[in-house]
């Protein structure tokens, strides 16, 4: 069986300590209970308006060695603070002030000028690069022509398909992931996916043969809520692996 990775996103530790300004709950600890369970990296993003992860979080992960997949804006604050700290990953994602969570791709194509200088110099740092994406081949080939070498498949619009219950649309958007997936992998990019992902939706995506990494967060931390995070992740981890056994 070819694992699956998993990356766990703790931003929303992290908004909940800050609810009220506690040091409590930390998501240093938390990210160290996701790797114990059985995570392979985890994920964070700092934001531009730090609502949920800050800069002193991501001290503490590199600091104690953290596998550390840093979402981020394609801005130069963000490059300069990647620069600093050194994660493992950076993906790079669209960012707006006034949204509630990352609502779609990123567009690479039309930004290939502003992002390649970025890509870059976060290559040049021996930081791996990928660039959060809708499953595009236009996005495919910028990928490729900007030296990215993961790109993310954002399974937002699939997660509210399942949530609709409308099969047809579901069916629809697993395919175009599906595809997408194997073009991306053709074109010798590595292919991650997330977002909206769940115990009851990630079979499809799991037993997507060219998808080698699955970042999943808010929905692990609201079942920690009841669970644990530990057995949430474990949970999850055993539906990921029993989906990828099915291919």
């Amino acid at each position: 069986m070819n694992r699956l990775r998993l990356g766990v996103n703790i931003d929303h530790v992290a908004t909940l300590r800050n609810a009220r300004g506690s040091p409590y709950p930390d998501p240093l600890r938390a990210a160290e209970t996701a790797l114990a369970a059985g995570a392979d990296i985890i994920t964070a993003h700092l934001r531009e308006d730090r609502r949920h992860i800050h800069d002193s979080d991501v001290a503490a992960f590199t600091r104690t060695k953290v596998p550390l997949n840093l979402e981020m804006g394609a801005t130069e604050e963000m490059v300069a603070i990647a620069l600093r700290f050194k994660p493992l990953a950076c993906c790079i994602v669209p960012e707006r002030r006034e949204e509630v969570t990352t609502e779609r791709g990123l567009d690479a194509a039309r930004q290939h000028n502003r992002l390649a200088p970025m890509v870059r110099r976060l290559r040049d740092a021996k930081i791996r690069v990928s660039l959060f994406i809708d499953a595009d081949s236009a996005q495919f080939e910028a990928a490729r022509a900007l030296g990215a070498p993961d790109v993310e498949l954002h399974t937002g619009a699939y997660a509210e398909a399942v949530l609709k219950g409308d099969n047809a649309d579901i069916a629809r958007h697993v395919e175009t992931l599906r595809q997408g997936a194997a073009r991306a992998a053709g074109l010798g990019l590595e292919v991650h996916a997330g977002h909206g992902l769940t115990y009851d939706n990630v079979a499809a995506i799991a037993a997507i043969p060219d998808i080698v990494e699955l970042q999943i967060g808010h929905f692990l931390i609201g079942e920690a809520v009841f669970s644990g995070l530990g057995p949430a992740i474990k949970r999850m981890r055993s539906l990921m692996d029993e989906a990828r056994a099915s291919i």
